[in-house]
């Protein structure tokens, strides 16, 4: 099988099992998706959405959060990883959204890695789910699915990862199948044990014929 039928056959897949392919993390616009994505760097999407309510209650928009002390960032989100690394952060990249971008979230990936807090995953994920941008954010479920199944080859690290993904995705589906990776990282292709048995992708999947090969 070529990297192209296999990338065929993926998408076949998860386009007929999953069409509905949405981030977990709860936002309402592009302010509070860019507080959210920096919250949940290696933390869960659960805990983040447990926090949040109550952050964007105290810090609305980015003028709020911009006038914010650090100490009042950090009491909110204590309860999640490196709290006092993302208090930080978030502080400069509210202020940051004010002084150089009048309050508003770009959309561009470039622009957007400007902003403190955000590398390119984390601008990729922006400019994805907030304005459906063909941006591909390569985390470790994605890096992790995409080598195991065989999206990928000796890729060593996620731009490697990210540019070979982009060479046979479809511009238009771009921001649905890093969700498509992540989800099923996350539920199915886990980290320790990939529940194999659950997963519809086995007949295209090099991790599988491998662990099947004897």
């Amino acid at each position: 099988m070529t990297t192209k039928e296999r990338f065929i056959k993926m998408i076949e897949w998860f386009s007929l099992h999953m069409p509905v392919a949405e981030t977990e993390l709860h936002y309402g616009d592009p302010y509070e998706l860019i507080v959210a994505v920096i919250l949940s760097a290696q933390c869960t999407d659960k805990r983040v959405n447990m926090i949040t309510p109550g952050f964007f209650r105290q810090f609305p928009d980015a003028k709020s959060l911009a006038n914010a002390k650090e100490s009042e960032i950090l009491e909110i989100i204590k309860s999640c990883s490196y709290p006092n690394n993302k208090s930080k952060n978030l502080l400069g990249m509210a202020k940051t959204l004010m002084n150089e971008f009048n309050g508003i979230v770009p959309f561009d990936v470039n622009e957007l890695q400007k902003l403190p807090g955000v590398g390119r995953k984390t601008a990729n994920v922006i400019a994805a789910v907030a304005f459906n941008k063909p941006a591909l954010a390569v985390d470790t479920h994605v890096f992790r699915v995409s080598a195991r199944i065989g999206l990928t080859r000796n890729a060593k690290n996620p731009l490697q990862a990210e540019k070979q993904l982009l060479r046979y995705i479809p511009e238009s589906l771009i921001p649905k199948a890093h969700h498509w990776l992540i989800l099923h990282g996350r539920y199915i292709c886990k980290a320790r044990k990939p529940e194999c048995n659950k997963c519809g992708l086995t007949t295209i999947c090099k991790y599988y014929r491998e662990i099947t090969k004897d």
